[in-house]
């Protein structure tokens, strides 16, 4: 669940497996001249044009959807006497692109395809704000994801650089304690190549932070030490010394980091 804000009013929006819903309810909200959020939803669903849509939508994405349900429902549209529910068309038609929710963040959602067209009833400019802040948020979890994705594989490849660690640095005979003091000393070498700091020290400097110095890094950077874990890893395992490989690594780092910064300006001023 993740909540954006069109014109002072919160809107709710809930992602399924499949996609996103959004809570007309909410939206309906952003008339503060209207009584109730229900009733400008039954309005705007009761009319032909909304119904041609959501007819329209259902028959494209929905293999189950009853047509002939649909068709009875199309054919007393306009007439002043037809009203129509969410759940009422739901449960007849068996819809899937709005449905109405129960308990917490209750009422009614809708397929974000749908969700935009309903835009319409509140104001043209509230539905061009919508839009846009919705694709904000979609930009924004997409740079989650990515860092995200980028951290497991940094994590991915710390078992690789401990393995060559454990293999080649590691003396039978040391206790649990030395060997996690090696483990520490040598990711200490990938923090000093391209951040510039210890563990310890970026600990003592951020006393008020959860976590550790990778925690807060950026995407450029996990890539950065995903790949300088691969290479000091082979570095280990070629008999390299500590401090040739923290020279190597930084070099490396330097170097990596400048070719992603100019990739990443290039993607900008496309």
């Amino acid at each position: 669940m993740a909540k954006i804000t069109v014109q002072g009013t919160e809107i709710t929006i809930i992602t399924t497996r499949k996609d996103d819903y959004i809570s007309l309810t909410d939206m309906a909200n952003a008339k503060k001249n209207e009584t109730r959020a229900a009733d400008i939803i039954k309005n705007w669903i009761r009319t032909r044009t909304t119904l041609e849509f959501l007819g329209a939508w259902e028959q494209l994405y929905n293999p189950d959807f009853k047509v002939v349900e649909f068709d009875h429902f199309k054919m007393q549209a306009g007439l002043p006497s037809f009203v129509l529910s969410t759940s009422e068309w739901s449960e007849k038609t068996n819809a899937i692109g709005i449905y109405v929710k129960q308990g917490r963040y209750g009422g009614t959602y809708a397929h974000k395809d749908i969700a935009f067209e309903f835009g319409s009833a509140i104001s043209s400019v509230f539905r061009l704000f919508l839009i846009k802040e919705f694709q904000r948020l979609k930009e924004e979890e997409k740079k989650v994801l990515a860092w995200s994705a980028k951290r497991e594989l940094a994590k991915i490849n710390y078992h690789i650089h401990t393995d060559a660690i454990k293999h080649n640095l590691i003396p039978a005979t040391l206790t649990q304690q030395q060997t996690s003091i090696i483990y520490a000393n040598e990711a200490d070498v990938l923090n000093m190549a391209l951040f510039g700091i210890t563990a310890k020290e970026w600990r003592e400097a951020n006393p008020d932070l959860a976590g550790n110095i990778r925690d807060y890094a950026t995407i450029n950077e996990l890539i950065c030490i995903s790949n300088m874990e691969n290479l000091n890893a082979v570095f280990i395992n070629e008999g390299i010394s500590q401090r040739e490989r923290l020279i190597k690594l930084n070099q490396i780092a330097i170097q990596q980091m400048k070719i992603l910064m100019e990739v990443e300006s290039r993607k900008m001023f496309k």
